[in-house]
């Protein structure tokens, strides 16, 4: 048999005794007669008491030194986990992000991944040895420096092991039992869903599902690497992320029994600006993103007024990571004077609301029933953003639950019998 990648996050390696379920588990995939490479996360909420450390003892600490701190959560993971499965008769070789040959570029914080050169993990496989990679960071290609991922980078590190290992699976172990259609800390009546797409699961990850992080399933879909999501508590089967949607029947003609939408995402974590008057003139625009681009901050939704006749002024709103918010409002205001628009509002108590499934390409109605089962709870419409399999709405914070719940039953999404189980607490 070939090489398996496992990911396991914080609520699967939370305490010792999840730790040794989990050393159980990867000693089965090794008796199993696979090369075992695992990438773990920190235990439950170290990278958050890590943080709440940084900040006590600095307001604004130096990132490099903010990434040497963090790493150190995967690291404490790595080796317990690989005592745990010596303990089971079984030998296993811990390595960081740098020892395993994740090279990153040097953005400190959310580092993104250049190439992974695995030679030492492929020595250590030779050796029969179940190999622990600690996920979430890399070295700077250019400075040699520790870098980070981001938050859910342990996704990523997993999927780019797969790939360059040439792995047949990468399994990504959380705290639910696969993708749901919905968070089922929000709809417990949420269905499991056996397969979904790349493009799917893509939109769902960008939404707000905090089941796979966006850039392990870019990597993916890239490298065409099968992920599959289960449990680390149960062994039911999970969830198998692969395939395009042109590879789905009802969207050839072929069949019309393919489920249209695969799921509804939410997202809490972003914040909505709004810069007022801007001068309708060519190039004003393109000032504006620039500098939010060249401040590393990454837009979602993006709306233009039409500008009015008699000011020649219109509002340019865009939604963007709430940890942004300010750096952004800073970006923006040092170009107040050279582009002369009024103001900047800037609104944090807001949620994204996702309609997401391939099968709305060929399904005409999708966007009127989803607009009416919100307008039917109660829920206003703050902006709105489309793609080929995607519909996002931004909602008042307050409102989000009510919005996710509506379009989740309007869409029949509900299952008749509750079977949505989140054994831990982060869906990570």
């Amino acid at each position: 048999m070939g090489i398996v990648v496992q990911k396991y996050g914080g609520s699967s390696v939370a305490d010792p005794t999840a730790i040794k379920r989990v050393a159980r588990r990867i000693v089965q995939a090794k008796k199993d007669g696979h090369d075992v490479v695992v990438a773990v996360s920190a235990m439950g909420d170290t990278t958050d008491e890590l943080l709440d450390k940084a900040q006590a003892v600095s307001p604004l600490p130096p990132a490099r030194e903010l990434d040497m701190l963090l790493t150190a959560g995967e690291r404490i993971s790595m080796a317990l986990v690989a005592m745990a499965i010596s303990d089971l008769g079984f030998s296993a070789r811990s390595f960081t992000g740098s020892q395993a040959g994740v090279i990153t570029d040097s953005v400190h914080g959310k580092a993104k991944i250049i190439d992974v050169t695995p030679g030492r993990i492929q020595e250590a496989i030779a050796d029969g040895h179940i190999v622990i990679v600690a996920g979430f960071q890399g070295v700077s290609q250019d400075t040699k420096e520790i870098t980070t991922l981001g938050r859910g980078g342990t996704d990523t590190t997993a999927v780019a092991l797969a790939a360059a290992l040439k792995a047949d699976v990468c399994e990504i172990y959380t705290d639910v039992d696969g993708v749901f259609t919905a968070d089922p800390r929000i709809v417990p009546a949420a269905r499991k869903l056996d397969t979904v797409t790349y493009e799917e699961m893509l939109e769902l990850a960008a939404c707000g599902a905090k089941i796979l992080h966006l850039r392990c399933v870019e990597y993916a879909r890239r490298y065409d690497i099968p992920i599959h999501v289960r449990s680390s508590f149960s062994q039911l089967h999970g969830t198998i992320v692969r395939g395009s949607i042109d590879d789905i029947p009802v969207l050839k003609g072929k069949s019309m029994e393919a489920a249209i939408i695969a799921g509804v995402a939410h997202d809490r974590s972003e914040a909505k600006i709004t810069v007022v008057g801007v001068p309708d003139k060519v190039g004003e625009a393109a000032r504006i993103f620039t500098a939010l681009a060249e401040a590393q901050i990454n837009l979602d939704m993006i709306v233009q007024n039409v500008s009015a006749a008699a000011t020649n002024l219109t509002d340019i709103s865009f939604t963007l990571p709430r940890t942004d918010g300010q750096v952004a409002m800073t970006a923006l205001a040092g170009l107040q004077a050279t582009i002369g628009f009024q103001t900047l509002l800037y609104d944090e108590t807001v949620g994204k609301v996702s309609l997401i499934g391939a099968g709305m390409r060929s399904h005409p109605g999708v966007t009127a029933k989803f607009f009416a089962a919100i307008a039917d709870a109660g829920v206003n419409l703050g902006m709105i953003s489309t793609s080929e399999i995607r519909i996002s709405v931004i909602v008042d914070e307050a409102d989000v639950d009510a919005a996710v719940a509506a379009a989740h039953t309007a869409f029949d999404l509900d299952a008749t019998e509750v079977e949505a189980v989140v054994y831990g607490g982060s869906g990570r």
